[in-house]
């Protein structure tokens, strides 16, 4: 894995001190552009785990995402090592997928390119 980019460090982890959900990016992984909003990780494992728990089928996968450390958190101390997208969307052509947004984790070493803000495509 390549060094993370220090820029791009510095704004992960100023979403994790400020608790903010309202830095938008986009950044490009393996010839892949994700773009949405950044989440705290810990609110963004919440997440997760609340979408995970209301299904049939993966509600045993929910504990994996709220899984408590013995300090109490669920999210580690220190400098960042991920991006937590959330209302996220793959860009394919001209269309996001799923259009009404998704969770993707993106580890800071995979980033390739990054650019503040997000995209939205219309069919005008």
């Amino acid at each position: 894995m390549s060094k993370p980019d220090e820029l791009l460090t510095v704004l992960a982890a100023t979403v994790e001190s400020e608790q903010s959900t309202q830095m938008s990016l986009t950044v490009v992984t393996g010839g892949t552009v994700i773009t949405g909003r950044l989440a705290p990780e810990a609110v963004w494992r919440r997440r997760v785990s609340e979408v995970l728990k209301d299904s049939d089928h993966l509600g045993p996968f929910a504990t994996a995402f709220t899984a408590l450390d013995a300090d109490g958190a669920t999210a580690p101390a220190g400098t960042p090592t991920h991006l937590h997208f959330h209302v996220a969307r793959i860009l394919q052509g001209t269309m996001g997928i799923p259009e009404t947004g998704g969770m993707y984790r993106v580890a800071l070493s995979d980033v390739n390119a990054w650019t503040v803000g997000d995209f939205s495509y219309s069919d005008h």
